[in-house]
């Protein structure tokens, strides 16, 4: 398919862009310990340029070392000593014709005290963000004119490295926004009380900005179309703010939505639909004439293609669809949509991120580390050489994909009749039809880089050593834990559930583990039962992203379900299941038409041992055949281990 607006050129002030396609900031934390953009960082935005985007804005950056770190190893422009390797960064992405900007942003409220050196964070008034949890102190007059001082000079050490131009973070409920809103700004001084006096912070910083880096350099504002709560900016104020700005002579708004206190607003999870808030950017296009970049959990080029068609935007944000694939923008301009690794909005990248460490992603393997493990990495020195992959889920793919991509003649066998292993069962909850485009585009990819897939083959020792094969990856997959208690043989795993043709209906279920598929499975089965959810652990979800977590329970509740923590089975009798209270031993019984186990898995070695005799060493263990977990575990074993055999 051909996308003549997607591919258009634009501009934003007197900056040329080749296309409409904006990378908008994300925090990667691929920044030197310094605030540095180090080589992680040049190659991870590099790869985005030279993957299609027009224009990247860079993750946040801070503008103050004092009270404004917002991340772990967060890019910084507090000093000139930035200046070299932002001058690297803008080079490396220049070399593809696209552009960059560097966000300026302070966190206000939104950070921790650990991350400013146990300092109490700051905001524009003492008003405490519920999500982070710790008070914050109203700058004084003062410090907010320093502030603007610190924003300015930030603009400036980005445009002497050669930066196309800025954007303020004014959005997401950050330090800026923080005076935008009324819900986090009760200030009495020049910057509070009126909508002017709201206004005043951002509108000093712009013309400081202009003032020091002259009236052509570009200046873009991240601002909120709403902040989606009742006391804070609304769609109408929205409008306004967006009106004023474009007064003070900016060169684009770039529109999204939420604070941390409104939940999964600001970065959706899969419940959400593609071009859910439209509006919020449409009506402000209506309502001024420089350009309007917008988010909105855009999926798909087709998408993005008629947003523009509909005058809904200029130009489009794709965000966390530059870290599943790097390449969305050159795919989609080849009309190769299927080759295209779309988000799943599994939230684990953002999971990843509170937990300190740098950027991941489930479906792409390599983001956060293209230094070490980018395609121009890899060791090509297959020279056609034979290797089998046994198992056709996740696992088994990436690494068949990898190894046909450093010249192996790769043979994956997949005893059922379609690959995909049991990311086909993870499909079938609510909300996860992005799981079966995955599969899709992991098959599309497989014929693409020329893998050999033989689907149902049962890949037994001598199957595999009447291909050749000089080693062997077995991706097998894992089988689900049984507990070995009384009345097991009565109980049906999640697998079985969802592998059905259609749901149970008007039954008493209990289900046994809390974790990510004890959860969905319960998701799926509770519109039409009463579901019971049953967990050792004091808590659900495992390392689900709590905004998913809550989605969940709240759905499972919403149906008449409930959620039962710190208990374990300890029988499946007739017609009821007998649980045990963790801590006190104290039993109590639940009425059961049916028991689905969702316990975890353990792994499934076939022929392990004539496999191991025959090739030693040269049979790797991938995936849940080599250790339990999610897609984002199959995906990276499959990978790196496929990477440096």
């Amino acid at each position: 398919m051909s996308y003549e607006r997607l591919f258009e050129p634009g501009t934003i002030g007197n900056l040329e862009l080749k296309n409409r396609i904006v990378m908008p900031a994300m925090g990667c934390s691929l920044a030197e310990s310094t605030g540095e953009a180090g080589a992680r960082m040049i190659k991870y935005y590099a790869d985005r340029a030279r993957g299609g985007a027009g224009l990247i804005i860079t993750e946040i950056t801070r503008v103050d070392d004092e009270t404004g770190v917002g991340t772990p190893n967060q890019l910084s422009v507090t000093n000139t000593h930035m200046i070299a390797q932002l001058s690297r960064l803008a080079e490396a992405v220049h070399a593809y014709d696209s552009k960059i900007f560097v966000q300026l942003h302070h966190p206000g409220n939104q950070t921790h005290s650990r991350l400013i050196g146990g300092k109490q964070p700051v905001s524009a008034s003492d008003v405490t963000c519920k999500v982070i949890g710790e008070q914050p102190r109203a700058l004084t007059t003062e410090e907010v004119e320093a502030m603007v001082r610190k924003f300015v000079t930030g603009a400036v050490i980005a445009q002497k490295a050669g930066i196309d131009g800025v954007e303020i973070h004014a959005a997401h409920g950050y330090l800026v926004s923080q005076f935008l809103s009324p819900h986090t700004n009760k200030r009495t001084d020049k910057y509070g009380g009126s909508f002017e006096g709201r206004m005043r912070f951002v509108t000093e910083i712009i013309i400081g900005i202009k003032a020091y880096c002259g009236p052509k350099f570009p200046i873009s504002v991240r601002m909120n179309g709403s902040d989606y709560l009742p006391d804070g900016i609304t769609q109408e104020d929205g409008i306004a703010q967006a009106k004023y700005l474009e007064a003070l002579g900016i060169s684009c708004i770039n529109v999204s939505c939420g604070t941390y206190d409104s939940g999964a607003t600001i970065i959706e999870p899969s419940y959400f639909a593609e071009g859910w808030k439209i509006d919020l950017a449409a009506q402000i296009r209506k309502a001024v004439k420089i350009p309007v970049i917008a988010v909105c959990n855009v999926k798909h080029p087709a998408f993005a293609e008629k947003m523009l068609e509909d005058g809904a935007v200029d130009f489009v944000g794709i965000a966390r669809g530059h870290l599943a694939d790097p390449e969305w923008g050159k795919k989609a301009k080849a009309g190769k949509d299927t080759l295209i690794r779309k988000c799943l909005g599994c939230m684990e990248c953002f999971r990843i991120l509170n937990d300190g460490l740098p950027l991941g992603c489930t479906l792409n393997p390599v983001l956060g580390r293209e230094f070490e493990y980018g395609d121009e990495k890899l060791v090509k020195n297959g020279a056609g050489r034979t290797v089998a992959v046994i198992g056709g889920g996740p696992a088994g793919m990436e690494a068949a994909l990898t190894l046909a991509k450093r010249g192996f003649d790769t043979i994956l066998m997949e005893q059922e009749d379609k690959l995909g292993g049991t990311a086909n069962l993870a499909a079938i909850p609510p909300n996860k039809g992005m799981i079966t485009e995955f599969v899709e585009t992991m098959q599309a990819q497989l014929a693409e880089a020329g893998v050999d897939v033989r689907l149902g083959v049962k890949a037994d020792a001598a199957a595999v050593r009447a291909t050749g094969a000089e080693a062997v990856f077995l991706a097998a997959g894992g089988k689900p834990v049984l507990p070995a208690i009384p009345g097991i043989e009565n109980a049906v795993t999640a697998e079985e559930i969802l592998g059905r043709m259609a749901p149970p209906e008007g039954q008493n279920i209990v289900i046994i583990g809390g974790g990510v598929t004890g959860l969905e499975t319960a998701e799926y089965l509770a519109a039409k039962n009463k579901v019971a959810v049953v967990e050792m652990l004091d808590k659900v979800g495992g390392n689900l992203y709590p905004s998913v977590v809550m989605h969940l329970a709240q759905e499972i509740m919403k149906s008449g379900g409930s959620i039962l923590k710190g208990k374990r089975l300890t029988a499946v009798e007739d017609g009821a299941v007998t649980i045990a209270d963790t801590k006190t031993g104290d039993e109590s019984s639940i009425p059961a038409d049916l028991v689905v186990l969702a316990m975890g898995v353990r792994p499934d070695r076939p022929d392990l041992e004539a496999l191991r005799e025959e090739y030693g060493d040269k049979l790797i263990l991938v995936g849940d055949s080599c250790k339990p977990g999610q897609i984002y575990d199959a995906l990276h074993s499959g990978h790196d281990k496929a990477f440096v055999y």
